[in-house]
């Protein structure tokens, strides 16, 4: 869809849209509904960027602890959302050798003892070589640069979300 029909969605529809660009957050989408009408795709990703980075520090780790494990229980059980399901397969999370996958259950346990909050990652940017590497490296962060390191990588998680639900602008002008 491009950003002239993204401005015409009704509260309902906009929600059911784009409820999970945040995941499991679909109060954002509530709230940025409200800044309508977005000049482009940009601006419509800027809106939820804006909104995460109000949010008072609670609210911030909110929204990482609302993000599942990295090759967790949930993909294990098939509950993952749509969107965290399609990130983590194409990050090879759900063909983990033996010896990895017990690596990467041993450091997710280790990291959210050491930060409250589950390891975040944009799995779409990464391979699971190199998302068992940051997750050793940030399990040694200091909290606060940790907290700050995973809202980066959930808004780029949420940019691209936003970029396969709307047409990019340079398309939007054709």
């Amino acid at each position: 869809m491009d950003i002239g029909t993204v401005n015409t969605l009704s509260y309902e529809d906009f929600g059911n849209i784009f409820g999970n660009v945040v995941e499991k957050c679909p109060i954002i989408a509530a709230a940025v509904w409200s800044s309508r009408p977005f000049a482009s795709l940009s601006a419509l990703e800027a809106a939820f960027s804006e909104f995460i980075d109000a949010l008072p520090e609670s609210g911030k780790e909110g929204i990482l602890r609302c993000h599942p494990d990295l090759a967790g229980r949930d993909l294990q059980r098939g509950t993952l959302t749509k969107e965290s399901l399609e990130e983590q397969e194409g990050a090879g999370l759900d063909a983990l050798e033996s010896a990895e996958a017990s690596s990467m259950a041993r450091l997710n346990e280790q990291y959210k003892e050491r930060f409250g909050f589950p390891f975040v990652i944009c799995a779409r940017m990464n391979d699971k070589k190199n998302i068992l590497r940051q997750l050793s490296e940030r399990c040694q962060h200091e909290g606060t640069v940790e907290r700050a390191h995973g809202i980066e990588e959930v808004k780029k998680i949420g940019r691209l979300r936003l970029q396969g639900l709307v047409c990019h602008d340079t398309q939007n002008k054709l």
